[in-house]
């Protein structure tokens, strides 16, 4: 009779735990379908850049609704605290917008829509169905899979991993923070051509960034964005007791992807302003190695 309840409580999980991977898999789906549409009738490509801060709090939530305990709560509390920290940053770049499909266009798909591989609109629009739309709402949902494997493993109590992992994505947080503050604020300067005894003064002179966190990374909030989710993925090895599991898909993809989109950044800033190949040969893209 035990054994049967044992087997009637765990099949009643698996069954709730499915229920959970659909719900996350119709989640991605509808908002990449939603996104793909929306932008290419408003032709205003930035519409995953909205969502990118929201929907790791959305499959967060569903996951903490279904799934409540101490781990999931605190990763929740984590990932709302970077979502909306993000989305700040987005809605004061002019991001977001009343209309909700209007707002700045990232700079980067205007550049790719003069790509003679994407140049047209049906070959740019296979690019955003695929890549835009599909594949960084797919990348977002992996990179917030750690979720998943602590719903799978409830039974895992709270450990050191999960307190690193915690401590590193509030660091981390922190430091992106303030690159990206710092960023806004040299912008805000470079708008308004304030002279040589403000703020950056340096930078302003040369048209790009190099100091405070920019001295020690061409990328600092990249960096700090790409630690968040590798700090995140450690949630799942606290939760699985496995270093290698199929989370970690996630922060690797992320990872090749801040490569192409930082590559391409400097790519403009190189054609931009003359001593941008100076700075990349003297500071590291993202951070400096231990032997280098």
């Amino acid at each position: 009779m035990n054994s049967l309840h044992v087997i009637s409580i765990l099949s009643g999980i698996d069954l709730k735990y499915n229920h959970l991977l659909n719900t996350w898999l119709v989640i991605m789906l509808s908002a990449a379908f939603i996104c793909f549409l929306v932008s290419e009738i408003t032709q205003n490509y930035s519409q995953v850049d909205k969502l990118w801060s929201l929907m790791p709090i959305v499959y967060s939530l569903v996951t903490l609704s279904a799934f409540p305990s101490p781990r999931v709560s605190i990763m929740t509390i984590l990932v709302t605290a970077w979502g909306l920290r993000l989305s700040y940053n987005f809605y004061r770049k002019k991001g977001y917008n009343i209309i909700p499909w209007r707002g700045e266009e990232d700079y980067r798909w205007k550049i790719m829509r003069q790509n003679p591989v994407l140049k047209g609109r049906f070959r740019f629009g296979l690019f955003n169905f695929f890549f835009i739309s599909f594949y960084q709402h797919f990348l977002i949902l992996l990179i917030s899979s750690p979720l998943l494997l602590a719903a799978r493993n409830q039974g895992t109590g709270l450990n050191t991993i999960d307190f690193i992992a915690a401590f590193l994505i509030l660091m981390f947080i922190v430091i992106e923070t303030v690159a990206d503050n710092q960023l806004f604020r040299f912008h805000q300067l470079k708008k308004r051509n304030y002279g040589s005894k403000e703020l950056y003064r340096e930078s302003l002179k040369k048209g790009f960034l190099t100091e405070g966190l920019w001295y020690f990374s061409r990328h600092p909030n990249f960096a700090a964005e790409q630690a968040i989710w590798i700090s995140f993925w450690l949630f799942g090895v606290a939760a699985s007791g496995r270093w290698i599991n199929w989370t970690l898909s996630g922060p690797v993809l992320l990872i090749v992807l801040f490569q192409g989109s930082s590559r391409l950044t400097e790519r403009i800033s190189s054609s931009r302003y003359p001593d941008y190949a100076v700075y990349q040969k003297t500071v590291p893209r993202f951070f400096r190695l231990p032997y280098a």
